[in-house]
């Protein structure tokens, strides 16, 4: 008997207990160690902070998920990762053993890192079930008396997406109050153009995004620093290709929202051998740990060195399809080392995103995620905002449920109308 040990219990988490205790053998424990007791999916947080969803419905319990699957849980979240004794010390100070340990805790949100940014300071967040409430309280507090808009994501950020659906959400949500036309919105990036995505372009993002902001009236600055963000203004500074300083601005708003750069949650940092200076996982290609061979990792946690050297710093996004890629070859290569054979499965690490907005769309896929790929590809049009809606439902049902379908290759390649690339 073994005992398998997931920290965290978001998409990758709770993704990973499922197809980690159906890849198991019957006579193995599988618990999760969580810092919540419940799931919330993020992908539909920027609906969430415009109030087009509440917590509800989003949310699944994880205890009696779990327990149908026969999967422990551990609340309370983990203190410090031992992997030298193999235990993970918990917040209230007990350790748990495990023989094996897929870390799948997401980042830590770094607002520290810059002045005035997040939701205790001056800037809305839609990264955690909780800031995207907060968001929505402060936008029903914009809307009855609006003004300028500043949204996007700081330097450092890795998952862009999102801040792209959240002004286009944001843009719909205020022509169907009729007053879109008093609030200006300028969209603040670190990346290189609009639509670099921190994946140098997916098929045509760039021409696409810029297309949909002209046509939505949204201004935008890019290789743009955030320095500091006071109580009504934010300050950037605007770099040439060069990395050269350009410009400064200032910008003054009523509604910011800024997405964080991320870094390793406070469980890993320092941890010798184990992560990187910023507190990501070192992982082989087959999500292992070099130097602690029965420790895994999968997500936003694994470290991945940036596509390029952009003027700005960008990271690369680690989410959607690339996650339960790396959940299948986890679950996989920790069957074969119970069985006593070497792992061999490696994750495809593709990406595929249905940016929604509003009521409409655009769809990225790039197989593999990062350049030279064998397809590069992208669409927009309404079928996007519809296949999102579809896909948030199916995904809630299989956290609820239990399932350990690969549900962004069958359902989304299936959506988009790409041959599955599996063999």
């Amino acid at each position: 008997m073994s005992h398998i040990v997931i920290v965290g219990a978001g998409i990758g988490g709770l993704s990973m207990a499922y197809a980690m205790r159906k890849a198991a053998r019957a006579e193995d424990v599988v618990t999760v160690i969580a810092d919540d007791t419940h799931f919330h999916f993020v992908p539909s947080n920027p609906w969430v902070a415009v109030k087009w969803r509440t917590r509800k419905d989003v949310d699944v319990e994880l205890q009696p998920a779990l327990a149908k699957k026969n999967i422990g849980l551990q609340t309370g979240g983990a203190k410090r990762i031992h992997p030298e004794r193999n235990q993970v010390e918990l917040g209230n100070g007990e350790c748990v053993t495990y023989d094996y340990l897929v870390i799948a805790t997401g980042p830590k949100l770094a607002f520290d890192e810059i002045e005035g940014l997040g939701p205790a300071a001056h800037s809305q967040s839609i990264c955690h079930i909780d800031h995207a409430e907060t968001a929505a309280q402060t936008w029903e507090q914009f809307v009855a008396a609006p003004g300028p808009i500043v949204v996007g994501a700081v330097q450092g950020a890795s998952c862009f997406g999102p801040a792209y659906e959240y002004a286009m959400i944001m843009d719909t949500d205020l022509r169907r109050r009729k007053i879109r036309d008093r609030a200006p919105m300028t969209f603040v990036t670190s990346e290189p153009y609009v639509g670099h995505l921190g994946l140098g372009g997916v098929g045509d993002s760039k021409g696409m995004l810029e297309s949909t902001m002209r046509e939505h009236d949204i201004k935008w600055i890019c290789n743009a620093k955030t320095t500091r963000i006071e109580a009504d203004k934010m300050f950037v500074t605007e770099y040439d290709d060069l990395g050269h300083e350009r410009r400064t601005h200032e910008l003054p708003f009523k509604y910011c929202m800024m997405l964080p750069a991320f870094k390793g949650v406070d469980a890993l940092i320092g941890v010798d051998k184990l992560v990187n200076p910023r507190g990501f996982v070192i992982i082989d290609e087959f999500q292992r740990n070099p130097t602690y061979s029965n420790v895994y990792a999968v997500g936003v946690c694994v470290a991945i060195a940036p596509l390029e050297t952009t003027p700005v710093p960008t990271g690369v996004p680690k989410t959607g399809f690339m996650i339960e890629s790396m959940v299948s070859a986890t679950a996989a290569n920790i069957r074969a080392a119970l069985d006593g054979q070497e792992p061999s499965t490696r994750a495809t690490w593709n990406a595929i995103c249905l940016a929604d907005f509003g009521d409409r769309g655009i769809a990225f896929v790039a197989l593999p995620q990062l350049p030279p790929r064998n397809l590069n590809w992208s669409s927009e049009g309404k079928w996007v905002h519809l296949a999102k809606i579809g896909f948030e439902k199916y995904f809630m049902r299989r956290m609820k449920v239990g399932g350990t379908e690969p549900a962004y290759e069958r359902v989304l390649l299936e959506i988009l109308g790409v041959r599955k690339l599996k063999d």
